[in-house]
């Protein structure tokens, strides 16, 4: 079918996170009973440790990285270049992602804020990408504050301690080794998607330079 075949790669994507999210639910669930057991409590349903700060904490933690990892790449590649790379605008050249909208306004297929919007509108526009990177970061770690706060609070808890707020948890070492545990992860990936398209090849990718192309060429 036509239709599919033109938004594969993002259908195709979308398959997955649900397919992988359904993983992290079922085994989730099922790591989650052996610890309330281990500890005497009740086991959990599927459908309480889906609402469940355990399994809210285990989400978001994860989405907060990448979010911030995707908003950094698309901010860091506005100012910053690597010789060589696929993922980097060209060196020393113009790009066509570095021209000026506001040229375009006649343009019978330019995005609509391009072709009738304020200047405001055309200004968030231009930079819709990050910021809408930079808010579902910020959604994220919050998201993941809370409910990590849940499962922390349940933990401390079940060993005579008291609860903690979104807010506190945010200032312990958990929080923040369950960030960094993550984040680091997805800059290394990062990493190795721009330096190793620098000298590395996939046939038909966009993300990949030409085979035939030189090391040095940047871009794709």
């Amino acid at each position: 079918m036509r239709w599919m075949r033109l938004r594969g790669l993002l259908l195709v994507n979308l398959a997955l996170f649900v397919l992988f999210l359904i993983g992290v639910l079922l085994t989730g669930h099922a790591h989650e009973n052996d610890e309330l057991t281990e500890h005497g409590q009740p086991t959990q349903t599927l459908i309480q440790y889906a609402g469940s700060s355990s399994f809210g904490e285990t989400v978001f933690e994860n989405w907060e990285s990448e979010f911030l990892q995707m908003g950094m790449y698309v901010l860091l590649t506005v100012f910053l270049v690597q010789k060589g790379s696929a993922e980097s605008r060209p060196i020393d050249e113009p790009a066509p992602q570095d021209e000026d909208p506001r040229e375009h306004r006649n343009d019978r297929d330019a995005p609509w804020p391009v072709r009738h919007g304020s200047e405001l509108i055309l200004k968030l526009y231009e930079n819709s990408l990050a910021i809408a990177f930079g808010i579902c970061f910020l959604l994220s770690i919050w998201l993941h504050a809370v409910t990590g706060a849940g499962a922390y609070s349940e933990d401390q808890q079940l060993h005579g301690s008291e609860a903690v707020s979104a807010w506190q948890y945010l200032g312990t070492s958990q929080f923040w080794y369950e960030s960094f545990q993550n984040w680091q992860s997805e800059f290394l990936a990062v990493a190795a998607i721009v330096g190793g398209s620098i000298y590395l090849r996939q046939r038909s990718s966009s993300q990949s330079k030409p085979v035939h192309a030189p090391h040095s060429q940047t871009g794709e």
